[in-house]
């Protein structure tokens, strides 16, 4: 394969690196874009089904009644699924529990990861505003990732200074072994040029998907590099005016086809074989843009089915409705949260919980007398597909 990169320019190169007393062979991927350049006329009709999935997307997200209620849930969701790929088993209940201080089902460990995902998202989104899409932001948000728990100790907001290798048990028996640390500057140098530059007159979806593999092929960090890959894809969109929301994340259908695209990524490094992995990433937006359009909608649907209900229904509306619009801001809260956040009295937010459980909007979810927690079954139900965890043997990737 090292010869016919002499011959095809968008196969990279392999170098030798010596690694914990025994040689591997390194992979450095050429420089974007691909040359010979993206056949785009192939890919046009996933393209366009593509982009108007994401349109149609962009479009109700701006007349959501609350919009910033659906992104808050939206990243929830997103965090648990790309931490999920990289062996957590933390499910969306367990994040949202630990964030209101409720029990925790799962290990500790494992919730503080996916949280700290949301910390990374969310630190992301609010500096795009002050700083461009960089290596220096990129940085930024990887210390946010890993500040705590397992990350701890995996250079958090650092490029790695050592050799790091995916599948096998070391470098010498590895699936894949990314560049050498003498090789990833000017690889970091290319990729960053590659965000910004026009000439290649790519369009805005085809670019984010040659930098995800890029990204994913250079695997810069010694930890946290599939999280932070998935998460690149949103923000390139975003700065690209292609989404004005952030609330495309691909990591359930990664999950859902983890072994196709395990195959793709490597058979770009092996064969440059980039049309095939597009022909998967635009099929991957269009069905992530449609199932999102299609949650949103649900969502305002049965808020506005609730709302009409315990109108009709009960026998405290005014009280029930105060609860009911704050579970659609955390759909798991605690009487005694509502107190505080309503301004009620501990009897009225009880009786308006009977009342919201009577007619099946909550239920409560401890089985305890004191400390009870009370969930929006129905919400989430809605936000919580495909949010099962993996299988555990099957979940690992290295450098995740």
């Amino acid at each position: 394969m090292a010869d016919e990169s002499t011959t095809n320019p968008r196969l990279g190169r392999f170098v030798e690196t010596a690694v914990g007393g025994e040689i591997a062979s390194a992979f450095v991927p050429p420089p974007l874009p691909p040359d010979p350049p993206i056949d785009v006329l192939s890919l046009l009709d996933r393209l366009s089904l593509a982009e108007r999935a994401v349109g149609r997307l962009d479009g109700i997200t701006m007349l959501l009644p609350r919009q910033e209620l659906f992104l808050y849930m939206y990243v929830r969701k997103e965090a648990v699924l790309s931490s999920q790929i990289e062996g957590t088993q933390s499910t969306l209940t367990d994040l949202l529990r630990f964030e209101t201080e409720a029990q925790a089902g799962q290990p500790i460990d494992d919730v503080r990861e996916v949280s700290n995902y949301v910390d990374a998202m969310m630190y992301g989104l609010h500096r795009l505003q002050e700083l461009p899409l960089s290596l220096r932001l990129i940085r930024e948000m990887h210390a946010r990732l890993l500040q705590s728990g397992r990350g701890g100790t995996k250079s958090p907001g650092e490029f790695r200074r050592s050799q790091n290798w995916i599948g096998g048990t070391r470098p010498g028996n590895a699936q894949y072994v990314p560049p050498p640390v003498n090789e990833l500057d000017p690889c970091l140098d290319a990729l960053e040029k590659f965000m910004h530059e026009d000439r290649s007159r790519l369009p805005a979806l085809i670019k984010a998907g040659l930098l995800h593999v890029q990204f994913e092929t250079i695997h810069p960090f010694l930890d946290g590099n599939g999280r932070i890959g998935r998460l690149l894809v949103t923000l390139f969109l975003k700065v690209h005016g292609v989404l004005h929301s952030p609330l495309l994340y691909l990591s359930l259908y990664l999950k859902t086809h983890r072994g196709d695209y395990y195959r793709l990524l490597q058979e770009v490094r092996e064969r440059g074989a980039w049309e095939p992995w597009l022909e998967f990433f635009l099929d991957g937006v269009a069905e992530t843009a449609n199932q999102a359009f299609d949650a949103a909608t649900r969502i305002v649907g049965l808020f506005k089915e609730d709302r009409e209900r315990i109108t009709a229904e009960s026998e405290r509306a005014g009280s029930a409705l105060r609860v009911h619009d704050l579970l659609q801001q955390n759909p798991f809260l605690t009487a005694n949260l509502l107190v505080e956040r309503t301004g009620l009295s501990a009897p009225t937010v009880n009786a308006a919980l009977a009342d919201l459980e009577r007619l099946g909007v909550v239920e409560e979810v401890t089985g305890r007398r004191r400390g009870r927690v009370f969930g929006y079954r129905r919400y989430l139900a809605i936000l919580g597909e495909g949010t099962d965890p993996l299988p555990a043997q099957q979940d690992q990737t290295p450098g995740g």
